[in-house]
Formats: C-alpha cells, structure tokens, sequence
C-alpha cells in the first residue's frame, strides 16, 4: 500500500439505474461522466468500482421476451451481459486513458481469511499499477445480489476489507429523505446521519425498475462501513459530475458520519 498512502482510497458503487440514466439501456454517457470524474480525481484519490448492470446489459443485446422472471434466467442473463458490460467498460474508459480490470467476487470470499487476504493484495496491486479495479458479484454462482441489494452491501464489504476512507453510493435521488419524496411534497433531505437506527423508520422497502436496491439495502451498507470507521456518503448518480462535486461538498448528499 506504499504508493497509496498519500491517497485517499474510495469506493464507488454504480447502481443499475445510475448506469441506465433513467433508460432501459446502459449510457455511454453516463460512464463517460464517471471516467472523466476518476481522471480529475486521480492526483489525490483512488477509486475501486463496484459496478451492477450485467442483467441490464443482457437485456440491450437479447430477446427476453421468452425467459423467465426467475433467479435462474438472471443468472443467465448476467453471464450473457457482464462481457459486454466489462467491454463497454473498456471501451469508454479507455478514451480517458483508464485501464480496467475485472474483479468478480462472491459472499463466501469475504468469510475465508485466505480470499480475503488474496483479495486485498490483487486490488493492491492493481491500483498500484494504474488499473481501476470493477468489482461485481459472480452472479452465475452466487444470486444474493439478484435478490437483495443491487451491490449495496458487497460495496460496504469491500469497502471495509480494503479500508477505504469513504463509500459513495451513487443512487438515483439526491439522499435519505425524512418520508418518502416522491409521495409526499413536504418530504425533508437528512444530511448528516449520526444515529442510523433514528432514520431507519423514515425508510421504505421500494426499490427501482432496474435495480434491486432500495434505501434499506443502503442504511445495511451505511451500518456495515460506519462500524469499521467509514464514511458512507449517498448521491444521485444521475447528476453530472456527482462524484467530484459531492466530494467537495456542493450538491445535496447524505453522509453517515463514521463511529469514532
């Protein structure tokens, strides 16, 4: 970790419906937007991706209109769309200059200390060589991201494995509100949480057309960070430079401030 202390190491979580942009299609845009945020960051930041999007990207290039809504024809469709997720990675980082490596991982990687400790050094060294680390869930052998979290919860782990100063979940409203805004106008953005078991009630169970992760799944993900000392900080992915502009504080954003 030489070569990172003078960095600030943080993990980034993309959602299905931040790469969507609010579409059924995953937007070059978007990623472009994110490429060009890591490329301004890079003098004082390093960023692991955890990226969702496999089954969303399937759904660009087959005919689904025969497969099942089951964890099985997930599980299908995200082998069929984490390539072509990963070459779409490729190709728009790659203009930015931004070399990428794929990293798909399990649940169990995170209870066997062997898989951690191999883990921590593979993303390591990656970042010491100038290689962005994706991180996704190997969904053709592990379906716990298909039902609950959209990656939520494995960004937390490898947040906390890798002792990131910051997680930033890019979501797709501005951050943990006191009711939900999109049924009630009078509805108050929380920006500072201190206590997460005060705003749990505040929180429902819905969840977004392509993405499995509500605001649940991110109160786990703040709780999980928060106890190992992380800063946890929530975002709407769907703004243009989102990441730089909420690392430095000037646009609506939930932070749950870490236990000391």
């Amino acid at each position: 970790m030489d070569k990172l202390e003078n960095k600030q190491l943080i993990v980034l979580k993309l959602g299905s419906s931040t790469l969507t942009a609010g579409t059924n299609r995953i937007s070059r845009g978007k990623m472009e937007d994110v490429a060009r945020q890591i490329v301004a960051l890079q003098e004082t930041c390093r960023v692991v991706l955890v990226s969702s999007g496999a089954i969303a990207t399937a759904r660009q290039f087959i005919d689904i209109a025969n497969w099942q809504n089951a964890v099985a024809s997930k599980q299908a469709m995200s082998a069929i769309g984490q390539p072509k997720l990963m070459q779409m990675y490729s190709e728009v980082f790659g203009d930015f200059g931004i070399r990428i490596a794929q990293c798909l991982m399990t649940y169990r990687d995170f209870e066997n200390e062997e898989s951690k400790k191999n883990t921590v050094n593979t993303i390591y060294e990656l970042l010491r060589h100038n290689y962005l680390p994706i991180i996704n869930e190997n969904d053709t052998v592990a379906v716990e991201e298909l039902i609950l979290g959209d990656n939520d919860k494995l960004s937390a782990l490898v947040a906390s494995l890798l002792g990131a100063g910051k997680l930033i979940i890019a979501s797709d409203i501005d951050g943990l509100y006191d009711k939900n805004p999109h049924q009630y106008a009078d509805a108050k953005m929380i920006n500072i949480v201190k206590d997460i078991d005060a705003v749990a009630p505040f929180v429902d169970s819905s969840t977004s057309k392509l993405g499995t992760g509500g605001m649940i799944s991110k109160l786990d993900a703040a709780r999980i960070c928060t106890a190992k000392g992380i800063e946890v900080v929530i975002v709407n992915g769907g703004r243009n430079n989102f990441l730089a502009d909420c690392l430095a504080g000037v646009i609506p954003s939930t932070r749950f401030v870490a236990e000391r």
